[in-house]
């Protein structure tokens, strides 16, 4: 099963998820089961697995709010503790690699057993495994392989229609991987909205599928000579059948992360008129390398600015590994580097990244793409 570019708001959510994410909750390694907790639109989520936090309700351990998500040791507790409401086992987990762990497969072989639905958004397929395959035929379960690539039939080639697009869009880029592109993303969207201006997403990895964003591709799913063709499908059709104020592409990697160099494709194909830089002051090595020191913010955002001719326009900041205290100053840091405004959203809400998108939106002349490069 390949994902859907388009999800009809009628359809979700699809079920109740219990969402797999053993050892890995409140690592890196586990952003796939935070963006679940966060937000979800495709599922309602019951419970998190994983015995590191079990006890714990999901959305106090990353946000320091309860939300009433329960973290359950084991999935036989929290199978049990679902009373048979659970229609989805969501694997929640996002490895370097992409890959299952063998413990992680027996446990998906008990969700099917038991008959739940399961979803993985990881490079092994489990909808090619003959064990599962033969258990979900038994029990009627599906499983679904979220970056399992589409049929070449279903793809488009890039054609210029990107230029028809005259929604403001802004690009969620990044210093690096796993460092909460997406989630600024949405709470972008968020403000945005708070602010009254109509806004989309365009997800571009397996968990905002996963969170039902209407328009949304798996980058690292597609042949090479797709990728900007579906960039620019996504974001030509959201704009003609939305027609939104703003639309707000999720990055992914970053330009120079030794193993997920990614946003070239969104720049030269996406055509954002200005560009947010997600970054976490603490990190000094790239994401699960190291060894490979982290470019400098402002080598990023000249790097940025070069290639897309595009402004970076303001720095979000994930502070990890950071007191809340300590936050401010790292955001006055920035300031004093770069000459940019800088934002902790989740911390501190996304109203002021909101206001300072919507000073372009406000003084932008009639036609796309006028934002000028500073």
């Amino acid at each position: 099963m390949s994902q859907d570019s388009r999800i009809p708001p009628a359809r979700l959510p699809e079920g109740k998820a219990i969402v797999y994410c053993q050892g890995a909750f409140n690592t890196p390694n586990g952003k796939t089961a935070h963006g679940l907790v966060r937000r979800t639109r495709r599922y309602e989520v019951l419970s998190v697995v994983d015995s590191l936090y079990g006890g714990r309700d999901a959305r106090e351990v990353l946000d320091g709010v309860p939300r009433s998500i329960p973290i359950y040791a084991s999935l036989k507790e929290a199978i049990e503790s679902a009373s048979g409401q659970a229609t989805h086992l969501v694997v929640g987990l996002a490895p370097d690699g992409g890959r299952l762990s063998p413990k992680a497969r027996q446990d998906v072989l008990k969700a099917l057993q038991a008959g739940l639905n399961v979803d993985c958004g990881l490079h092994d397929f489990l909808s090619e495994d003959p064990e599962l395959i033969k258990v979900s035929a038994a029990s009627g379960a599906v499983i679904r392989d979220i970056r399992k690539p589409p049929h070449r039939k279903d793809l488009h080639f890039f054609t210029g229609k990107i230029e028809e697009v005259d929604s403001f869009t802004v690009a969620l880029l990044g210093t690096d991987s796993a460092v909460g592109k997406r989630t600024t993303a949405w709470l972008l969207v968020d403000g945005l909205q708070e602010l009254g201006h109509s806004a989309e997403l365009i997800g571009t990895g397996q968990t905002a599928w996963m969170q039902g964003a209407r328009y949304s591709i798996v980058l690292d799913s597609l042949v090479n000579d797709f990728v900007a063709g579906e960039i620019e499908h996504a974001v030509w059709s959201a704009c003609k059948e939305e027609h939104p104020d703003v639309i707000v592409l999720e990055g992914q990697g970053s330009l120079m992360n030794p193993a997920y160099p990614g946003g070239y494709e969104l720049l030269a194909a996406g055509r954002p008129d200005v560009v947010v830089v997600q970054h976490a002051p603490t990190r000094k090595e790239y994401d699960g390398f190291p060894g490979y020191p982290l470019h400098s913010l402002s080598q990023q955002v000249e790097v940025i600015e070069m290639i897309s001719g595009r402004p970076v326009v303001a720095i979000t900041v994930n502070h990890e590994g950071m007191r809340p205290e300590e936050v401010p100053g790292a955001c006055e840091d920035i300031r004093h580097d770069t000459g940019l405004p800088a934002f902790d959203v989740l911390l501190d809400g996304p109203q002021g990244l909101a206001q300072e998108i919507a000073k372009y939106l406000k003084n932008r002349s009639d036609g796309p793409h006028t934002a000028e490069s500073n």
